[in-house]
């Protein structure tokens, strides 16, 4: 999970160690330095750089993103405001937007222990049926938590402008998505096209986060009992949170989706884990949220990670990054398309073989 990086790989240790000494996060510009490079995720990079005896995290964008999606400063403001009212979020330390230090932004948090169930480390500790229930009850309830936070209380009643949320939201990933498309689907078209007028009519708002799956909680340990972290907030707002539970539906891959399992290899695919439909039954029976129009909220989730491995596969495609697991994203890309056009034709949030 972690690489080491050369210095040729991009990173002015000097420079990055003048600014912890700068923030007075180190004592000696002379302190032996070493940054390893977090190798799980598709967006924004992350780090561990480890100096002085200290662990921090730094999270930067990759080369060539776009500023939305990727802005530093407001990943880290939300951080530092969440971190008062929601103990699962990590602690920051400073945001940097020098670009002479690293060519980005970036900011700096705190490292959280525990285990991460991203693809490799699941099979690696091979949780059994009744560990995965314990995962799935764990990672269900701190959603809920999440969904029910007091954002106005902490000081982010601005980061958001949920009235308009869905409709801005529909429109404003499809066209990303032609900004970014480097061949003709036609499933993407019928799904930009079914998407505008199946909107619900009215939904709530809460603090969202926008990419809540395995690999983005920290479990404290092996008993599966307590997640003690949340990670990666970049597209953290304020929104429907059947927004949110569509875009995590997405994203819980099941055998019974045929080939279009394997689109990303997911933890949720081994035994234990629940069905789609039975988070939707449990998330509703927890939150009192009508689940009426799941239908949409799964489609959109389908579609707005279509739209983000096709943006990635866009930077590749240009040249801007030469990470060989982009080299099939925009299949990736058609797949999460065709399920989401299966899913209208059926009706159904699963079982589409």
């Amino acid at each position: 999970m972690l690489k080491l990086l050369s210095p040729d790989e991009g990173f002015d240790l000097y420079r990055l160690k003048a600014f912890l000494l700068d923030e007075e996060l180190i004592a000696d510009i002379h302190s032996e330095c070493q940054v390893q490079q977090y190798s799980n995720g598709y967006s924004n990079l992350t780090f561990l750089v480890t100096v002085e005896n200290k662990e921090f995290v730094l999270r930067k964008p990759p080369k060539g993103a776009v500023k939305r999606g990727h802005d530093m400063s407001r990943e880290y403001k939300v951080l530092s405001h969440l971190h008062k009212g929601f103990d699962k979020a990590p602690k920051t330390y400073s945001y940097c937007d020098d670009l002479e230090v690293m060519g980005t932004s970036f900011y700096l948090m705190e490292k959280m222990e525990g285990i991460i169930l991203s693809n490799k480390e699941t099979k690696k500790r091979s949780p059994n049926a009744e560990e995965f229930g314990k995962i799935y009850q764990s990672w269900l309830n701190v959603f809920k938590d999440l969904h029910d936070i007091d954002y106005k209380s902490i000081g982010l009643g601005d980061l958001g402008k949920p009235k308009t949320y869905v409709e801005r939201q529909v429109t404003n990933w499809s066209k990303q998505y032609l900004k970014a498309a480097t061949m003709d689907l036609k499933d993407a078209q019928r799904v930009i096209d079914w998407l505008k007028v199946n909107q619900p009519n009215a939904y709530e708002h809460s603090f969202i986060h926008n990419d809540y799956k395995y690999d983005n909680v920290v479990f404290k340990d092996d008993t599966w009992n307590e997640i003690s972290a949340v990670l990666d907030w970049e597209m953290c707002t304020i929104g429907d949170p059947l927004m949110d539970l569509g875009t995590s539906l997405a994203y819980w891959m099941r055998p019974s989706d045929g080939p279009g399992s394997m689109i990303i290899p997911s933890p949720t695919l081994m035994d234990g884990n629940p069905s789609r439909n039975q988070i939707v039954e449990d998330y509703g029976k927890r939150t009192g949220r009508s689940m009426d129009h799941i239908l949409f909220y799964y489609v959109f989730g389908l579609f707005k990670i279509a739209v983000i491995v096709q943006q990635i596969f866009y930077r590749y495609h240009l040249g801007l990054t030469q990470n060989p697991k982009f080299t099939q994203l925009d299949q990736a890309c058609a797949l999460f398309c065709q399920m989401a056009n299966q899913a209208i034709e059926k009706k159904r949030i699963e079982n589409f073989m």
